[in-house]
């Protein structure tokens, strides 16, 4: 839920990026970084499901898939504040090297700017003062 909803953010804000910089091709980049987006996160989400299972079947006797689903929350390492964060990175990090890897792409190919920590995400505050301004209704 989370990543898609990242996701949406991200295609907006390459969009936006490539009308800034005139870009040739703008909605192929746009699909291109989202894309991209999306295969990260999708390979990382596979990733914590591989280590999940690796360390959940390491815990008890009894395989994770054997467990009912009721059960498997706040099961093994979870529990406690460790276990909030353990679950927050789990949730968060896909997304956020998804994000990473469409600002690759779009500093590469749609801005062609030097790589740096402010260009891979810059255009973000102007993205969301974009969507604050499109709330405000116009004045007649």
């Amino acid at each position: 839920m989370i990543g898609g909803v990242i996701m949406i953010l991200v295609a907006v804000w390459l969009y936006q990026s490539a009308l800034k910089a005139k870009t040739n091709n703008l909605l192929l980049w746009v699909a291109v970084g989202s894309i991209t987006f999306f295969v990260v996160q999708f390979l990382l989400v596979d990733l914590n499901v591989y280590l999940l299972e690796a360390v959940r079947s390491g815990e008890t006797s009894v395989g994770y898939e054997a467990v009912d689903g009721a059960d498997r929350k706040n099961v093994g390492g979870f529990q406690g504040f460790g276990g909030i964060l353990e679950s927050l990175f789990f949730e968060l990090f896909p997304p956020f090297a998804g994000v990473v890897a469409a600002g690759l792409i779009r500093v590469k190919f749609i801005t062609k700017e030097a790589i740096s920590l402010t260009t891979i995400f810059g255009g973000i505050k102007e993205l969301f003062q974009g969507i604050k301004e499109s709330f405000k209704t116009p004045e007649k």
